[in-house]
């Protein structure tokens, strides 16, 4: 009995050696740290530029009209919450238009209150420089959204009765910008297993360490487990680091029992990076190229998984390819439990990631001890 537990505690502190030793040389390599971080940090740079260009387009509104009828509309128009207005004169307006500062001119005439008394039609004028299919799309629905607010908010004395009935599918409106912190969450998580295992591995064989590990009294079953977790605890803690983030910044905060959730999807993403990062490191056997692979690899699943998007309105082909890619399940749960409190598919995503946490780690150790018997 006692040589039992003895040899359990070897083999428990062989594998702590080998976490120890690996996250250690990861942590002081800045190029290793630096290709974990940087691309997922690009990507949110650049969905924090789109979601600000595509937010609230500038407009320049001309009001000519100081009647209550104007007031009111030109009142709608600025809290429609759409547009980025810039009250000018008529001049002005033509320069910032001219100059690509706005995207469009909106004129209240100055018979406006008039005509609207009148019971006469009463337009609005509207410029917009269609430099920009988007753009000019957002106007076009915009300004009539603004409009009818405007006949909305006149109540019973509107000669048109508008009612506006809303009802949300999702408890929550979430950001486009706080939208795509989840798929660049997981895409965090897989390079990072991707690369403290792979590296970790591959520099065994490129440096030639390897040898002295097997001249230890370690197993092969426990050198591969030792390389696992080590990808497996520092991608973990830096995924608790990213949620925690989020936290303070108010972009990622579960609540109640789907922090349990939350985490155990991070612990399946984290065991399947490293599990798919040891495959790659006994394979490839060089740490250069084990980069290059990792951090494509990570942006190819990412893209696939429709990370730059909402998948279900993306083309049915991608659709029918990110159903094969675990990054979609890992995804999808993270939303789910994050965004909306919601065990949406749970079940599904936590067996598909788990699943394929199991087969990348049976690969590894495949790949492990076909290396190292050869």
């Amino acid at each position: 009995m006692f040589a039992g537990q003895n040899k359990f505690l070897q083999v428990l502190r062989i594998i702590w050696a080998i976490i120890k030793k690996d996250v250690v040389v990861w942590l002081r390599n800045p190029a290793n740290v630096a290709a974990t971080v940087l691309p997922p940090i690009s990507f949110l740079l650049v969905q924090a530029l789109g979601a600000a260009a595509v937010g609230r387009s500038p407009v320049a509104l001309v009001n000519l009209d100081n009647g209550p009828q104007a007031v009111q509309i030109t009142s709608s128009i600025v809290n429609a919450n759409v547009f980025r207005i810039f009250q000018a004169t008529p001049d002005q307006a033509k320069t910032l238009l001219k100059d690509l500062n706005v995207v469009a001119v909106i004129t209240i005439p100055a018979d406006f209150s008039q005509r609207f008394q009148s019971h006469q039609p009463d337009p609005i004028d509207v410029t917009v420089n269609n430099l920009n299919l988007d753009f000019t799309n957002d106007i076009r629905r915009a300004v009539p959204d603004a409009i009818t607010q405007y006949y909305q908010a006149q109540g019973g004395s509107s000669p048109i009765r508008v009612g506006l009935v809303e009802a949300d599918l999702r408890p929550r409106d979430i950001e486009l910008f706080q939208y795509a912190v989840i798929p660049t969450t997981v895409m965090l998580l897989l390079i990072g297993g991707l690369l403290t295992a792979g590296l970790a591995t591959a520099r065994e064989w490129e440096t030639r360490t390897i040898k002295e590990i097997l001249l230890s009294p370690a197993q092969s079953g426990v050198i591969i487990a030792g390389k696992v977790l080590a990808g497996f605890i520092t991608t973990f803690i830096l995924g608790l680091l990213v949620l925690s983030i989020g936290y303070i910044l108010g972009y990622t905060r579960p609540e109640g029992v789907y922090w349990v959730s939350t985490l155990v999807i991070v612990a399946l993403v984290a065991l399947f990076g490293s599990g798919l990062g040891v495959t790659l490191g006994a394979l490839i056997q060089r740490i250069r190229p084990m980069i290059a692979v990792s951090i494509n690899a990570a942006l190819y699943l990412f893209f696939l998984s429709g990370g730059v998007g909402v998948l279900a309105f993306e083309p049915v082909w991608l659709q029918n390819l990110a159903a094969f890619i675990p990054l979609t399940y890992g995804t999808h749960a993270l939303q789910m439990a994050v965004f909306y409190s919601s065990a949406d598919l749970l079940g599904r995503d936590i067996a598909v990631l788990a699943g394929s946490a199991v087969l990348t780690l049976a690969l590894g150790v495949l790949a492990m001890r076909r290396r190292i018997a050869s």
